[in-house]
């Protein structure tokens, strides 16, 4: 084998001095030099001697450690990824109607979008809420309005992602909540709740207590989820948001993979048996434009990810060394201008998301960087997944990229610059340390800065926006009725009026009193839905004795 590389290296140098050098000199590359996203410098061909000695035990087999080529043995030749359309705007009557819209269109699992005043713990009549009820998700109050949006819904069969984090232990005691309603038992429900707060105060502000009190919540999640709820998962760890807000692939891996040891410390610091909630661990991971890069990049989080289990956690279970992940491809690689365009995009990131092994896939629609998606984009995105899935053949085997020297070479450097980055996290202290000085947006900041920079000098080409540009027509947007907001207040009223006032306040009480103590907060909390306590009171409940979170302000 070191012969094989040594001949492979020879024969390049010699082909870079000859072959490649002569037609260089005859009309330049496009470029003086090539790099992914990530500033990784890309060669022009490769072969065995850019990838590092020792690659079949990077690499393993399907379902086997290091997991690089596949969380199970047979990945889509078992079953395809779950199609999982992100959706949710307006009241929840006009959100169940998109999903059983999705669902007769083929999707194979829901994904919930929630509106901002949901997402930060206030009522839809609270003065803060006021604009914002309803417009980039569904109002959700109660456990009446989580009724609505699960209506003629079998919880027991299909499987519900919520993307949700400060308040994500109240949606779930809402979802259980509603199954029980349905005569679902807690343990037959799947599904998965963001509740990644660390990325809030890293990348995206939708937090609401301070970071201690936050993995507080997150904890008693894990412990309740492990008991309760077996089937449930109790976090997606979430690099989406951050490579929305402009990270590098690299940094998305690295970043994401150093919250999910900071929630493991956690957890095993609150007396967790590493084992008993590893194997439900479940991440979210962005798909980009750079095909390559992106296909890279998966493989080399899920490499990594199982050493860390195996090696630094101790895990003994093989489940629990297994990065499983969600996939949604890339909001911000959306245009304005040519909209059309994006179906494009969409098309090339979905396949680097298949090709990389996701577990499932979100495909954004054509017209979400104008407004929320009209069922026609949205059902033409779903389709997007399908053809790829049905006619590409890509799904017919099992990390059909594994063995190309660019994909391996790729690969390790990922996963050596990521690793790189952990460990400065880890000479901080951690994630929440390096978030708190400020280290982990800079980081993002300055990626995002050097991207933008290249869009504007022209060296990123963006199809319509910097290049190839052309007149248009108006593209159908889709829009929320302003009175829905009005609805929502009165329904929310409707119910504070009819409701147990008494019941209600010692359930909120009983909140409290857990908060204040060491007790799991997720039973009070749902007791506290079912006495018909809204999301904002309990939100409030908890804001009594957590306190609010105040962002480190980073110049």
């Amino acid at each position: 084998m070191a012969d094989d590389r040594e001949q492979s290296r020879t024969e390049k140098d010699r082909w870079r001095r000859s072959t490649w050098g002569a037609a260089v000199a005859k009309g330049p590359e496009r470029r003086a030099a090539f790099q992914t996203g990530s500033a990784i410098p890309v060669e022009p061909v490769y072969g065995p001697a850019d990838v590092r000695p020792g690659l079949e035990a990077r690499l393993g087999l399907p379902g086997e450690y290091p997991f690089t080529r596949g969380g199970q043995p047979t990945m889509y030749r078992g079953r395809f990824w779950t199609m999982r359309q992100y959706a949710g705007f307006g009241t929840a009557a006009q959100s169940n109607e998109r999903y059983h819209y999705l669902l007769r269109s083929g999707q194979t699992g829901l994904s919930v979008a929630f509106d901002l005043p949901t997402q930060m713990g206030r009522d839809s009549d609270h003065p803060r809420a006021r604009g914002e009820v309803g417009k980039v998700g569904v109002a959700i109050d109660s456990i009446e309005d989580m009724a609505v949006l699960l209506d003629r819904i079998p919880l027991g069969e299909v499987s519900t992602s919520m993307t949700i984090n400060a308040t994500a232990g109240i949606l779930l005691a809402l979802y259980q909540a509603v199954g029980e309603r349905q005569g679902v038992a807690p343990a037959a429900l799947q599904g998965t709740i963001q509740n990644d707060i660390l990325k809030e105060y890293a990348a995206r502000g939708t937090y609401i207590y301070p970071p201690a009190p936050s993995l507080r919540v997150i904890t008693d999640i894990f412990a309740y989820t492990a008991k309760v709820m077996p089937r449930w998962n109790p976090i997606s760890i979430s690099g989406y948001h951050i490579r929305e807000a402009g990270s590098t692939a690299v940094q998305e891996v690295a970043f994401t993979l150093a919250d999910g040891i900071q929630y493991v410390d956690a957890a095993l610091r609150a007396g967790l048996d590493v084992d008993a909630f590893a194997g439900r661990l479940s991440f979210f991971f962005n798909a980009h434009n750079d095909l390559l890069e992106e296909v890279a990049k998966f493989r080399a989080a899920r490499r990594l990810w199982a050493r860390i289990m195996r090696e630094r956690f101790k895990a003994r279970d093989p489940r629990s060394w297994v990065l499983r992940f969600h996939t949604q491809t890339a909001g911000s690689m959306l245009t304005a201008q040519q909209p059309d365009n994006n179906v494009v995009r969409v098309t090339i990131q979905a396949l680097a998301a298949v090709l990389g092994g996701t577990q499932s896939l979100h495909t954004n629609s054509r017209d979400e960087a104008l407004g929320l998606p009209t069922e026609a984009s949205a059902r033409l995105a779903l389709r997007t997944q399908q053809i790829i899935a049905s006619e590409s053949g890509v799904a017919d085997v099992v990390d059909p990229l594994g063995g190309s020297w660019a994909i391996e070479a790729l690969t390790d450097e990922i996963e050596g610059r990521a690793e790189q980055y952990i460990a400065r996290i880890d000479e901080m202290g951690g994630m929440v340390e390096a978030i708190s000085r400020g280290f982990v947006q800079r980081e993002i900041q300055d990626a995002a800065y050097a991207w933008q920079r290249r869009v504007e000098t022209g060296e990123q080409v963006v199809v319509g926006v910097n290049a190839y540009t052309a007149e248009e027509a108006a593209v159908p947007v889709m829009k929320i009725d302003p009175a829905l907001e009005a609805e929502q207040v009165t329904r929310l009223r409707a119910l504070r009026a009819r409701r147990s006032a008494v019941a209600v306040a010692a359930a909120l009480e009983a909140v409290r009193a857990a908060a204040r103590g060491t007790e799991n907060l997720m039973p009070r909390i749902l007791e506290a839905v079912k006495a018909e306590a809204t999301l904002g009171e309990i939100s409030d409940a908890l804001r009594d004795v957590f306190g609010e979170y105040r962002e480190t302000v980073v110049l």
